[in-house]
């Protein structure tokens, strides 16, 4: 991944996890509090608002299974929208950006499918590194238990698979993890403190 350019001014955030992990409660609950705190906060998403996230979202999770191959590269394909059209500008625009999902999502989910890495890498080269990437981490029976549907990906022996490839992402230091199998406030507590101590080391301070 590349490095982030938009002149120090923004902070770009990232939290990841299997489905049911709570990413994308926690991630809104951390826009709300930030923005409590006099921060100028930004929520986004992949798959994205755009017209090949809605594609992914409302045909291929919920349809059909498609190849990893071809998986990869729609979720490329998308984030590069995503980043073009809304990330950078939010970034640039000295915003501080929280994303439920990103570039991790095809590493652990694709190459739980048996894609090489590296190759999931190279096509989404043109990804920012975050300046700060949370996995929250929980059973593969307990995410998908949580769930109130199941998309295509959804399954119990994949899920395993995924949660190993994220604690591998873990290991190599490209992702901090959270324990999301605890109390809702608890876990809440420890991403607000998590991006706090970023945000210091950034020296970012609130706007108000």
């Amino acid at each position: 991944m590349g490095d982030l350019s938009t002149n120090g001014k923004g902070f770009f955030i990232v939290i990841e996890g299997i489905d049911g992990c709570g990413k994308t409660v926690h991630s809104k609950v951390l826009c709300q509090e930030l923005q409590n705190l006099g921060y100028n906060m930004a929520y986004t998403t992949e798959p994205s608002r755009f017209q090949i996230g809605q594609f992914i979202e409302q045909k291929f999770l919920r349809e059909a299974k498609v190849s990893p191959q071809v998986e990869a590269l729609l979720f490329a394909a998308d984030r590069f929208d995503h980043l073009t059209f809304e990330l950078l500008p939010m970034l640039k625009a000295g915003k501080i950006v929280v994303s439920d999902r990103y570039v991790y999502s095809s590493l652990a989910y694709q190459g739980a499918q048996g894609l090489e890495l590296d190759w999931i890498r190279k096509v989404n080269y043109f990804a920012i590194k975050p300046n700060l990437a949370l996995y929250l981490d929980v059973p593969a029976e307990i995410g998908l238990a949580r769930k109130r549907w199941r998309s295509v990906l959804e399954r119990v022996e994949l899920e395993k698979k995924v949660r190993q490839t994220y604690l591998n992402l873990v290991e190599s230091g490209e992702l901090i993890k959270v324990d999301s199998n605890r109390k809702f406030d608890i876990v809440r507590e420890e991403i607000l403190a998590l991006t706090l101590q970023a945000l210091r080391k950034a020296d970012l301070l609130q706007v108000r």
